[in-house]
């Protein structure tokens, strides 16, 4: 794998969705999530990269069946955390990445002595610890919004696979451009729009994911407390919780708790100036195999 000094190239990207793969969404497995089974890793079960529901958003999209047995060698599967518990945290030395097999992870940012910063949400199908390759160290601080599975993927075996695997090698540099491009859409998100534009496009965004992983992109849980939605969107609890109000007596979305009903997509799109489909990535190339 060839990598630049910096180390910035040794990311990952999430795949688009491919037919016949279906995922959980983020309460899988949880009280209150209507529909969805526990996965089976909940029950003790290991579950291999090409039998996991995940399999079309998570690394090993793309890579062949020989490689892909070579890479299911060194990933180290079910990795329980409980709501709250800690997956890591800043300045810890860099030692995996994760992929969130079921359940919800936020990750934060603590900014001198009181202040904290939440800088993501994380749903399955989706990848943790990417930027800390550069440093060496994780650069945040992740814990887990409910209970919640993961694939713990050792980065130094990563790295020594990815030498001699040529489509792993472009599934990294995949996800360091669909990374990028998310940054850039979350700076617009924070910077330059109102609160409503933010929360607009906020849900939006989720909706987009959930659609992305096979299910319904207008009916979802939020795993995260409305505190950790204004920290965030960088809004006052009260903000955001006048503006669910607002938004839904105009008819745009339903709430009861945490549940969420979103009744016009379109014009939550709108109000954020962005469509569902600039959160999530295209569906990856077919490249030949290198010789």
């Amino acid at each position: 794998m060839a990598l630049d000094d910096s180390g910035s190239a040794r990311v990952f990207r999430i795949a688009g969705r491919a037919a016949g793969h279906r995922a959980l969404p983020a309460c899988a497995g949880m009280p209150g999530c209507a529909g969805a089974a526990a996965p089976r890793e909940l029950h003790g079960e290991q579950v291999a990269c090409r039998q996991c529901s995940l399999f079309a958003l998570c690394l090993p999209v793309g890579v062949g069946p020989a490689d892909l047995d070579l890479l299911e060698r060194v990933i180290k599967r079910r990795r329980m955390v409980a709501r709250g518990e800690p997956l890591f945290r800043r300045g810890e030395r860099l030692h995996s990445v994760f992929a969130v097999k079921s359940g919800s992870v936020k990750t934060t940012l603590a900014i001198g002595r009181k202040r904290v910063q939440v800088t993501g949400f994380h749903f399955p199908g989706e990848l943790i610890a990417l930027d800390a390759v550069g440093a060496g160290s994780y650069q945040y601080d992740a814990c887990a919004l409910e209970a919640s599975s993961l694939c713990e993927v050792p980065f130094d075996k990563l790295e020594e696979l990815g030498m001699a695997v040529h489509s792993l090698q472009r599934q990294l540099l995949r996800v360091m451009s669909g990374q990028i491009r998310h940054d850039l859409l979350q700076q617009v998100l924070h910077c330059r729009m109102t609160a409503e534009e933010r929360l607009a496009g906020f849900l939006v965004n989720l909706s987009a994911r959930f659609e992305q992983r096979g299910f319904s992109a207008t009916e979802f849980r939020l795993p995260m407390p409305r505190e950790d939605i204004a920290n965030y969107l960088g809004l006052a609890k009260e903000t955001v919780c006048r503006l669910f109000t607002s938004l839904q007596q105009r008819g745009l979305l339903h709430t009861a708790q945490r549940q969420l009903q979103i009744r016009d997509r379109g014009e939550l799109e709108a109000i954020a100036g962005l469509q569902a489909g600039d959160f999530v990535a295209p569906a990856p190339r077919t490249y030949p195999r290198s010789r």
